[in-house]
């Protein structure tokens, strides 16, 4: 309790809901904080966007669906696309359902012809036709599978395959196959009463209430609601020996399918996390008011769920729960933000080289700059010089460097006490 509670007082969570399994079975639920105006109070029937913790149900969904023989994993995409949609292919290599779940497709984190009537609910009225008319005009800008590449539209589409394949509805599917089986009744997309009733706001890193996401076309990447009683059930489900088919299906999500570096692989939309020899599969989420994380260590099955109601991340209290080795993230200094001018942002964008499997993307839209990790969301930065920007998400900043041209040739971020240089390839 006194961890969380230190993080909302400290203003670096609205409210948090936190569950834990011991190796022993036991279970530990923790709450703290406000879950917003009009919202019944902050608690274990509190309900919560999960956002890309979905992509986890989607994962299992492909592997019970290999397992009953309904699909392969070596599947091209195109196979049960309707007919006049074109996947984009390259150097005689197709799209595959396990290319799409472990982020090597190729394909962008998203399409390019979004643009949403409400920028507050930016995936609400992105289309199934629109989809298919980005796919089928799109042009791979590297070889399918030769690298990692984090894709909401990888795993929404993947999502909309299986339903496809299923002959119903992404929610129905998910609801039939993994939530009905384990009791999971207060997980959904579409909320009913009860969910409805203790759903708490959703607030950006400022404190603001935002709404709700709906993501009709990208299910599969991030639709799901849910409460830290039924994501402990799909965490036990998911640790110890398997005892049903579902579960078995469930091991099988598991298994590394792509190594990305030496400290994390991917399985079927699970990131795996190598520390020594130890591992930790788990997945985060994040919506426009909602950050959330679970994870779990397959051999000593001990699992963590953090649900929070504001853009500030809490990974670190689940990693640390996990394993008392990984570090908790210090309290942010304070930042002031100040204006820089667009042509200098200019010089920022680009990509950056930490090692050769991670990188740093930087992009720029009108006068804000973003960042993207290997293996990561894309985040806003802000400047609190013309050189140095830092995050309101997780405590790090970034700084760029200019060569003795004045060019800019590298990058070094700062986080957790280390400073680590990427050189500009791009």
């Amino acid at each position: 309790m006194t961890l969380i509670q230190s993080r909302v007082d400290e203003g670096r969570a609205v409210g948090i809901v936190l569950g834990v399994i011991e190796a022993d079975d036991t279970t530990r639920i923790v709450s703290y904080g406000d879950a917003g105006p009009n919202a019944r109070p902050m608690g274990e029937k509190s309900v919560f966007e999960i956002g890309s913790i979905t992509k986890v149900f989607t994962g299992i969904l492909l592997a019970d669906m290999a397992a009953r023989g309904e699909v392969s994993l070596a599947d091209s995409v195109a196979k049960y696309l309707p007919e006049g949609v074109t996947m984009p292919s390259r150097s005689g290599r197709e799209i595959t359902l396990l290319d799409l779940s472990t982020h090597h497709s190729a394909l962008p984190r998203l399409p390019d012809n979004m643009s949403p009537s409400d920028a507050t609910n930016p995936y609400a009225d992105y289309t199934v036709e629109q989809m298919y008319t980005f796919l089928s005009g799109y042009e791979l800008s590297r070889d399918i599978g030769s690298e990692y590449e984090y894709s909401n539209l990888g795993v929404g589409l993947l999502g909309h395959v299986l339903a496809l394949v299923s002959g119903g509805s992404y929610e129905s599917l998910v609801r039939e196959r993994i939530l009905k089986p384990l009791g999971m009744t207060r997980t959904g997309i579409v909320l009913d009463e009860d969910m409805q009733n203790w759903m708490v706001n959703g607030h950006d890193s400022e404190g603001n209430v935002v709404r709700l996401w709906d993501l009709p076309t990208f299910a599969g990447a991030g639709a799901l609601r849910s409460d830290v009683r039924d994501m402990l059930v799909f965490l036990a489900a998911n640790t110890g020996p398997a005892k049903t088919p579902l579960e078995r299906s469930m091991r099988g999500s598991h298994e590394v399918q792509k190594r990305v570096n030496k400290r994390m692989a991917v399985a079927l939309n699970w990131h795996v996390q190598y520390l020594g020899d130890e591992t930790i599969l788990w997945h985060n989420g994040g919506t426009a008011g909602f950050r959330t994380f679970i994870g779990f260590d397959p051999d000593k099955s001990v699992a963590v769920v953090v649900l929070t109601n504001s853009g500030h991340g809490a990974d670190d209290i689940g990693f640390h729960l996990i394993n008392p080795g990984m570090p908790l993230a210090e309290p942010p200094v304070e930042r002031i933000e100040v204006k820089v001018p667009k042509g200098i942002l200019d010089t920022y964008v680009g990509e950056y080289e930490l090692t050769p499997d991670f990188t740093i993307v930087v992009t720029r839209k009108r006068r804000e700059l973003y960042v993207q990790a290997t293996g990561q969301e894309k985040f806003q930065v802000f400047a609190e010089s013309e050189t140095k920007f830092f995050y309101t998400v997780v405590d790090a900043q970034i700084s760029f460097v200019e060569d003795d041209s004045g060019t800019i040739a590298s990058l070094i971020l700062h986080q957790n006490g280390a400073d680590q240089s990427a050189r500009k390839v791009k």
